[in-house]
């Protein structure tokens, strides 16, 4: 199967399918008791739309929206159309759920199938995919299209890092999909049990799900001697496969063919220039049983200007520098987590785990970094640890402008789960 045709359309092509696609979309959504009672209120129908610019008519939807109407409100067809459905990550409150039609999951398969192709695999592969399943997207998501692909598919799951490591030598694995955080864990692992991943046959790892820097992916490239390709995805747009790296490493194609992705300023709402960083709003193109219109992702990125070397056409964006809503104001600065895992990977004796802290200290919010130490710095001699202490703490107060409490822990001392990497807790009222 080839992909060619779809990534390489021309971009007057792509804007008259987008538009095309985008009034069908309305015409779906219309059905909805939510939507068709938000547009018919505004009075817009599919002939108000005539170009992908017309988006600006709508109004934005948000997570409480959903919320709010959950669980059936969004939902434009019948309900023996639907086969599946996902929901959000959240232990607490209402969840989100998103509904999927057969035709949809056919097309979200299409799409990863799309995305796994564009980093070098091929039908015959070996694909091991270690992420969770069940209601988080990114387990059946990437199954489906590592199948759809043709890859030989290794359902393993999350954790486990001994059958892990059977698996992947037992069946000659050339890919893999896997957050960063066990990535990095999995790299630990496999230095104590003595094997040199370049003794596998691994050449690629799909890596997503949490927000990562540049840093973090040259690590595991380096830890796990394969190529580590960024990916995009959020519940609410179905999963994995909405934007992805392609082999060159120079920003994720988003797929503008099924999506209409806009950037806004968080607090206007009005568009940004090419190239500055803020808000990621989609809307779907190519989905029956819930289509969004210009969702809030919360995501922070970028368009990146200009073409990719691979020819691909679909605008690229940006890695998630993080979300809007996880801002963090601390002494009146604006600080981001990712700003903070930025500075701890450039120092070349700080392991893969840390944990970032707020508490208070009488009525002002303080913040605190727990990082793990590589062994061989992790040493008896105080004079050593706290000028390596003090070093991490410059390094954070240059990049945050803040000068945080660091507090070095040993390797493999700060607790792991098998999801998503918890990296700020929130003290402030419990201490």
């Amino acid at each position: 199967m080839h992909y060619e045709a779809a990534e390489g359309l021309a971009r007057e092509s792509l804007r008259k399918l987008q538009t095309e696609r985008l009034r069908r979309t309305i015409t779906t959504c219309l059905r909805s008791s939510f939507y068709g009672s938000r547009l018919g209120a505004l009075g817009l129908g599919p002939d108000d739309f005539s170009s992908p610019d017309d988006i600006e008519k709508l109004p934005f939807t948000t997570k409480d929206d959903l919320r709010g109407n959950y669980p059936y409100g969004f939902l434009c067809q019948p309900m023996d159309q639907y086969v599946r459905l996902h929901a959000s990550s959240g232990t607490t409150g209402t969840p989100t759920a998103i509904f999927y039609t057969q035709s949809d999951i056919d097309s979200w398969a299409g799409l990863v199938a799309r995305c796994m192709y564009a980093v070098g695999l091929r039908k015959g592969d070996v694909f091991q995919n270690m992420s969770g399943y069940g209601l988080f997207t990114g387990g059946l998501g990437i199954h489906y299209g590592s199948e759809r692909l043709g890859c030989l598919t290794v359902p393993a799951g999350a954790g486990n890092s001994k059958r892990q490591l059977k698996l992947l030598r037992d069946f000659h694995v050339a890919g893999i999909h896997i957050i960063p955080s066990y990535a990095l864990h999995f790299a630990s692992f496999l230095k104590n049990e003595g094997v040199d991943p370049r003794s596998l046959d691994w050449r690629i790892a799909l890596i997503g799900a949490e927000p990562h820097t540049e840093e973090v992916r040259q690590r595991i490239q380096d830890l796990l001697g394969i190529k580590a390709y960024n990916s995009y995805g959020l519940t609410e747009m179905n999963g994995p496969g909405v934007a992805f790296e392609c082999e060159e490493q120079a920003g994720m194609h988003l797929w503008e063919d099924a999506y209409i992705a806009e950037i806004i300023d968080s607090e206007t709402g009005e568009h940004v220039a090419e190239g500055q960083v803020g808000e990621l709003v989609m809307t779907t193109l190519c989905r029956d049983g819930m289509p969004l219109l210009r969702y809030r992702t919360r995501d922070l990125t970028r368009f990146i200007p200009g073409m990719c070397a691979c020819g691909r056409t679909h605008v690229r964006i940006d890695r998630i520098t993080g979300r809007a809503d996880d801002m963090l104001i601390i002494k009146g600065c604006n600080i981001y987590p990712m700003q903070i895992e930025q500075a701890l990977m450039s120092v070349p004796e700080v392991a893969q785990n840390y944990v970032i802290e707020l508490f208070k200290e009488g009525e002002m919010d303080q913040l605190r970094v727990k990082v793990e130490i590589k062994d061989e710095y992790f040493v008896e001699d105080m004079r050593a640890l706290t000028a390596l202490q003090k070093k991490i703490a410059g390094r954070l107060r240059d990049e945050i402008l803040v000068t945080p409490r660091v507090e070095l822990v040993q390797h493999d001392s700060i607790p792991k789960g098998e999801g998503k990497a918890v990296r700020v807790v929130d003290l402030r009222g419990k201490e």
